[in-house]
Parts: C-alpha cells; structure tokens; sequence
C-alpha cells in the first residue's frame, strides 16, 4: 500500500483526485491540502511516500515545495499548464499529470510509483532479541536455519544452539526478514541456508525441515 497526501490550492482539484485514488486498490490517500505551508507542515510529523503536487499555487510553487520534501519521497506534479513538464523532470519527478487527468491516466502514475517502491531495497532486521528462561538471548538471522513451533513455544535453531522462547509461530514469524518462507504450519526455513530441495523436505546443512502439501507450490515459488 502506498502512503500519500495532494496539494492543490483547488479545491475541485483536490476532489478529482480523492476520486481517482478512492478506485486504486493499493494507494492510501491520507490527507488534501489546499494551503501547501499547510502540507508542508503535515509532512513534518507524518511520513508519505508520495505526494501529488500541484505547481502553479500561491505562497510557495509546488517546484520550491517539492525541494523542500524528504530525498526518498515521490513527488508526482499536478498542473494545467505543459510549459512545466521539462522543469518538473528536472526536480526528478516521478511523473507529470497534464489537467484534466482522467483516471487511466493516473491509475498509469500510481502504477509508476508502485514499481519504483518495489525495487527499492528494503531495509530489514539482522538480529532478535528472544525472551527465554535466563532473560534475552539475541538470535542473528544470518544464522538462524529455521524455527519450528511446539505448543506455546517456538524453537530457533542455530548450527550449533537451540534457543527456546514462549511465542507462536505465528508471532514469530512477524518478525523475520522475508527470506524466511513457511514449510508447514510448524516450521519456518530460512531460505538463505536452504542447501537441497526435495519434495517433502528442505536440507539446511545437516538439518531437515518438512514441507507439508498445503505449503509445497509456495516453497517452490519461493525458493526458484
């Protein structure tokens, strides 16, 4: 889901807008400003990834608003007048929205900027602190092969430990890196160790984990 606010001292504007982001599934349209300090303002407190910018507005133009904007946000301008295309590229704009938009064409912008988010690396945990009997013990991803739930509780093995924590599989499994793939409703491999394929199981090292039927198609995508 993308994250985003609009800028426009239009008001009419702002309602095409709310109406085409209210039919893309994957885009959250958070706030509409008409006043662009106003926005601004909001952007201080609360992080988007996209801002739909309107360029020819009062006070502050939507070319010095965007300068102003975080490095890592997307910034799509909103304008009735072509003549700024060029410069607003310039500013590294995502895309430019030429009114009167229809929704084809934004739906093409919000598609844009899915793509882009999609590549971007994502910045994920490389340890855990797990609650045991003793306190905490800190569990490097890196090395966990793979967590496997009994009961109430989850074990993490490592190659030459086991560390075990009371949690759910499911808890558990909020918490890791995407690498780690579900096998069976017990166990989660770490995708990254996994050394042999088979039909029913995984080799991670000397250590097997199951693969139950429900989950083999998706271990299998998983893992090409």
């Amino acid at each position: 889901m993308i994250s985003a606010i609009a800028i426009d001292d239009e008001s009419y504007a702002l309602e095409v807008i709310k109406a085409h982001a209210s039919r893309v599934p994957f885009l959250e349209l958070k706030a509409t400003f008409t006043d662009a300090v106003q926005g601004l303002e909001y952007l201080k407190t609360e992080s988007v990834q996209l801002v739909f910018l309107d360029i020819n507005m009062p006070d502050i133009s939507g070319m010095d608003l965007a300068a102003l904007l975080p490095k890592e946000t997307l910034v799509i301008f909103t304008t009735a007048y072509s003549d700024y295309a060029v410069k607003g590229f310039e500013l590294d704009a995502l895309d430019y929205l030429l009114k009167p938009f229809n929704l084809s064409r934004f739906l093409k912008a919000c598609q844009k900027a899915q793509e882009w988010i999609d590549l971007q690396p994502k910045n994920e945990p490389a340890f855990l602190f797990v609650k045991t009997g003793e306190g905490q013990e800190r569990v490097d991803f890196s090395e966990l092969l793979y967590c496997e739930a009994t009961g109430n509780y989850v074990t993490f093995q490592l190659p030459t430990q086991k560390i075990l924590s009371r949690m759910t599989l499911s808890e558990t499994e909020k918490l890791l890196p995407s690498y780690f793939i579900r096998t069976h409703r017990s166990f989660l491999a770490n995708k990254n160790q996994i050394t042999k394929a088979e039909r029913h199981q995984l080799h991670l090292g000397g250590f097997r984990v199951p693969i139950s039927s429900s989950y083999l198609d998706s271990v299998l995508e998983k893992i090409k």
